[in-house]
């Protein structure tokens, strides 16, 4: 394995155990923004751990009247 690939791979899971901690996979999925939220805390990774707190907020287009 590449020294690359291994450290994408401890980041992403850096990224998980973050978003257990935060208890994001308990309960049901509320929509689009607690979605965004979780990929958002398990993309930045040990960022989490030093003080980042991504939050997600999905906006879709309404339909024109």
């Amino acid at each position: 394995m590449r020294l690359g690939t291994l450290l994408v791979l401890v980041w992403l899971v850096i990224g998980v155990i973050a978003a257990g901690q935060r208890h994001y996979f308990s309960g049901q999925i509320k929509g689009c923004s607690h979605l965004e939220t979780i990929a958002e805390t398990i993309g930045a990774g040990p960022l989490n751990f030093m003080g980042m707190n991504p939050q997600g907020s999905c906006r879709f287009p309404r339909p024109s009247q």
